[in-house]
């Protein structure tokens, strides 16, 4: 299985939350957390990010 990885603009723009809102959620565990790509470099699994916004509860 080929999973995309997602960098954060792209985590944005999918989910519509901002970066803080995409950190606090991160922090509180509401959201997933980010894979450590390189020393200075994260991102999300597309699955990952789909499958949270497939089971959010609505707002």
């Amino acid at each position: 299985m080929n999973d995309k990885i997602l960098r954060q603009k792209d985590v944005q723009d999918i989910t519509g939350l901002s970066r803080s809102t995409i950190y606090r959620h991160v922090n509180s565990g509401t959201f997933p957390t980010p894979i450590k790509l390189t020393e200075r470099l994260i991102g999300w699994r597309a699955s990952v990010i789909l499958d949270w916004m497939a089971n959010r509860p609505e707002v």
